[in-house]
């Protein structure tokens, strides 16, 4: 079995818990530390082996595709005014995204992410496809999606990403009801949207990564009329495991830096800008002299 090639990033929704900034200012496009949060999820996919990448978008959301376009106005202005950082910085954009196709599909009404994925079947063209959800970045060694690529390539089923909440975080996630397989490695049973502490089937929860099979697809297909209600990708996967269908998670090794909301983006956003190599000690030093 060969690696998965291509990935979906569902990018339509609204963020409306980022309110008013997301009316101009779509939340893959919205900051963590020096690069907007679609930066480092592309990147994470492209050093996992993605070479193809379609994002789901709203009407006239353009902004992903055009981050990643060349754009030689603004390199010569930056070589004529010798600004060698900034063209760095540039330069280092355009040669991650050099060998990797774009493109991007609509998705007319906010729906739910699994009429948005729904939407990119064609583009799968009946294989495997990785789905990144910008919500999540995972800092770490071992990119998250090659971690899943991995576990992929020993089942040929589909594969979600896992990590394990405190349980005060429980009833905010999708949680796994599962059977272990092997170490980090689990047979997905049934997945239960926020339950309550006392009602949840484990402390396993769902992150914005995963590995699907065509079969994804037709399952979605035969419940179009399911998907007009919000409904989420995770909740169709999780009633394939109920009906028997070979569901797998892998709790990933690495540092969940959630944003789906703004509390947790605030906290998301002061961890990447310490690991920033300039200025992350500077602001380490002015954070310490707040005597917070």
């Amino acid at each position: 079995m060969n690696k998965v090639k291509k990935a979906i990033f569902p990018i339509a929704g609204l963020a409306t818990r980022f309110l008013p900034e997301s009316k101009v200012v779509p939340k893959e496009l919205i900051p963590l530390g020096s690069r907007p949060l679609l930066h480092y999820n592309v990147k994470e996919a492209i050093l996992s082996g993605i070479d193809e990448i379609s994002f789901i978008t709203r009407q006239k959301q353009t902004g992903a595709l055009e981050y990643f376009e060349n754009n030689e106005y603004l390199e010569e202005v930056l070589k004529n005014n010798n600004k060698e950082k900034e063209l760095k910085a540039l330069n280092e954009l355009k040669n991650l995204a050099n060998n990797v196709k774009f493109s991007s599909f609509i998705q007319k009404r906010p729906t739910g992410d699994a009429d948005a994925i729904f939407k990119a079947r064609d583009f799968c063209m009946k294989e495997p496809c990785a789905i990144s959800f910008c919500d999540d970045v995972v800092d770490s060694n071992v990119p998250c999606l090659e971690q899943l690529q991995e576990m992929f390539l020993t089942c040929g089923r589909p594969v979600l990403a896992l990590k394990r909440v405190p349980p005060e975080r429980i009833p905010s996630y999708g949680i796994v009801k599962v059977e272990k397989i092997a170490n980090k490695f689990y047979k997905i049973k049934s997945v239960t949207q926020k339950p309550k502490v006392e009602d949840a089937p484990s402390d396993l929860a769902i992150l914005g990564r995963m590995i699907i099979t065509p079969d994804v697809f037709d399952y979605l297909s035969n419940n179009k009329d399911a998907m007009q209600k919000d409904r989420s990708i995770t909740q169709a996967l999780g009633e394939m495991a109920e009906l028997g269908k070979a569901v797998y998670g892998y709790e990933i090794d690495g540092d969940w830096l959630e944003c789906g909301d703004i509390i947790s983006w605030y906290k998301s956003f002061i961890k990447m800008a310490l690991k920033d190599e300039e200025n992350g000690e500077k602001l380490r030093r002015f954070l310490k002299s707040l005597k917070l």
